[in-house]
């Protein structure tokens, strides 16, 4: 394999490191700027006016560091969520900018905090689902923000899944969950009404269907429906008569995102996420902002934050051969003032480009993804890292992506494929997946690796599978499964166990638990069938190296799903490194742990693909 002296090594704290700034927000008065930055490393809040360089880090965070803020639409605190541990019992804290002071809004032990709605026009309120009184459900709790009382606004009858809130601020909106694995549209007229049904999605949509909020006089709603169509396309619901009007739709791709204006409530333009996003504008005011937008810079672009005036936007520009971009957009001059990028150091080395691929699995179902090879050196006969996205009811999509840079920077190709299953690409492409795991599923990822080696990019011999969460299932599935077509193998939080995985999901996911037995099974009747499907009882047919990584307090796929197939390793007498983090839960959240993770995993790599490593992080 031969690798060019001209491509620098990136140290893997610059991939993997905390950011040297992220996420700016406008205040609501437009006149200050907040972003993320780190303090003695570790991620707190920093305000400052917009146009200076006097910023402060406002929160006080000595920990796993903030990643979820917002501010609140009273202009004077920051608020922000954290866990412990990596636990995902969200609490909500508020830092007032003129104290100084930090309160825990939601001081509750084993409790988990949604936030259900803030809105502009009413700024010192916020309606949060809390499931304080059942684990299994969350009620929603308006919540004042000067005293902090709490006050319950709605009560969850045991199986309401999500909530809308009108544009008076009031839950009159409701997605329940049935047995067999639909959802229910409920409505009501006011907080005091009872819920009556406006529509019912089957299991088959509902996973691509769902509300986006009510419309300013609130007799219609916003929603994404499949009903009767492939893909989620964006339409108006009239409440009183059940007619809908389309909005904007696409044959194969479901609507992904939505702007709304703040003011009026209109959905002003909707995203599609294809090879890469697109809009479409439904304001025609907003058709001069987006063709400005275009400009500004290679890359796509999201709009992150926007002051109560809407004369001020943050917008967001990620590329896959560059950091993530950041401007302040002026709507009246139609320029936009760069504000930084959050991994600056980046510039100093040569990013790999990420090309969009397509090819047709065994069975004729098309499927997409995204291949990145190494620059300056020869493309063909790479070692192949097979990068194995979670979920699975999510999707890669194009931009930056560390990992694909690392691998590419180390000399290896970077295959990303959006398996069946994977979300955005329409209701029939992902009911494809149904009771596919370990099945078609996995039958698509090595479908991709044949594909790219005919392409003649990938050298057969050395193809490693690796992924987190579902991708880390995967990775098990890979070593098990088909053992000859990998070399090595890096499961990050992945089950092991399929009837353990779904006995053990947390509490509040219950409203999912019939989705989990259409679309993997169910234990209590089908216990052969996920036995089939687990890595754990196939544990004897390993003949690859693994590397395995949990974080102790996953609420998702618990420490013992790991544990029990490192223990059939031991017996079995398998190659094996195992890695615990007691402080991290569903991946790894604090700077430290990602860079310990990364160097046992470059060098695991190194050792079996060939590929570069760094010695000692920078």
């Amino acid at each position: 394999m031969t690798t060019s002296t001209e491509v620098q090594l990136i140290p893997r704290k610059v991939l993997f490191g905390n950011p040297l700034k992220a996420d700016p927000k406008i205040s609501p008065d437009g006149t200050r700027m907040a972003y993320l930055a780190p303090v003695n490393d570790v991620l707190n809040v920093w305000v400052g006016k917009v146009g200076s360089d006097e910023y402060r880090p406002v929160t006080q965070d000595t920990d796993r560091g903030v990643r979820i803020y917002f501010w609140a639409n009273d202009n004077t605190h920051i608020l922000y969520l954290q866990d412990a541990g990596g636990n995902e019992n969200w609490r909500l804290y508020a830092t007032n900018l003129e104290s100084g002071e930090t309160r825990d809004l939601t001081p509750f032990e084993n409790v988990q905090v949604q936030l259900v709605d803030h809105d502009k026009h009413f700024p010192n309120e916020l309606l949060i689902g809390m499931n304080k009184e059942n684990p299994q459900v969350h009620d929603v709790y308006h919540l004042d923000l000067p005293s902090g009382d709490l006050t319950l606004a709605a009560k969850n009858p045991g199986n309401f899944a999500a909530w809308v809130t009108d544009t008076n601020f009031k839950v009159r909106g409701a997605v329940a969950a049935r047995p067999d694995g639909g959802l229910e549209l409920l409505v009501r007229d006011d907080e005091q009404d009872e819920w009556r049904q406006l529509l019912t999605w089957s299991a088959n949509d509902a996973l691509t269907s769902g509300p986006l909020g009510f419309t300013q006089d609130g007799r219609s709603l916003y929603l994404q429906d499949s009903r009767n169509v492939n893909a989620g396309r964006l339409v108006k619901m009239e409440i009183a008569t059940g007619q809908s009007s389309i909005i904007a739709e696409d044959p194969q791709y479901d609507v992904s995102s939505v702007v709304v204006n703040p003011d009026t409530y209109e959905i002003q333009a909707a995203g599609f996420v294809k090879d890469r996003l697109t809009w479409q504008v439904l304001d025609s005011a907003l058709e001069a902002d987006f063709a400005a937008l275009q400009g500004i810079q290679r890359g796509d672009f999201t709009i992150s934050s926007r002051d109560d005036a809407d004369t001020t936007w943050v917008v967001t520009f990620t590329q896959d051969n560059g950091p993530v971009a950041y401007y302040a957009y002026d709507r009246s001059t139609k320029a936009a003032t760069f504000l930084f990028v959050n991994r600056p150091d980046l510039h100093k080395y040569t990013l790999a480009e990420m090309e969009p691929i397509s090819f047709t699995a065994r069975d004729g179902l098309t499927v997409h993804g995204y291949l990145t090879r190494p620059t300056g050196q020869d493309q063909t006969k790479l070692p192949l890292v097979l990068d194995v996205h979670g979920g699975p009811w999510a999707r890669d999509m194009w931009g930056y992506n560390p990992e694909a840079q690392w691998f590419a920077n180390r000399g290896y190709a970077c295959l990303q494929v959006n398996y069946r299953g994977s979300t955005g690409y329409g209701k029939e492409f992902l009911n494809a997946g149904d009771r596919e795991w370990g099945g078609k599923m996995h039958d698509d990822l090595v479908d991709a690796v044949a594909w790219v080696v005919k392409q003649g990019s990938a050298d057969p011999q050395k193809v490693a599978i690796y992924g987190g969460s579902y991708g880390g299932y995967a990775a098990l599935v890979g070593a098990t499964f088909t053992p000859d077509l990998f070399c090595c193998a890096v499961d990050i939080v992945g089950p092991s166990n399929l009837i353990t995985l779904i006995q053990t999901i947390p509490p509040y996911w219950s409203t999912f638990l019939a989705n989990f037995h259409n679309r993997v099974g169910n234990p209590e009747t089908e216990e052969e069938f996920l036995k089939s499907r687990s890595p754990l009882f196939k544990v004897e047919q390993i003949k690859i190296p693994m590397l395995i990584a949990q974080g102790a307090n996953d609420p998702r796929v618990k420490q013992a799903e790991s544990e029990q197939i490192v223990e059939a390793m031991k017996r079995n007498g398998i190659d094996h490194e195992y890695m615990l983090f007691p402080d991290e839960g569903h991946g790894f959240a604090k700077p430290e742990n990602r860079l310990k993770f990364y160097a046992a995993a470059e060098k695991f790599l190194a050792r079996y693909l060939g590929g570069r490593f760094e010695e000692h992080s920078a």
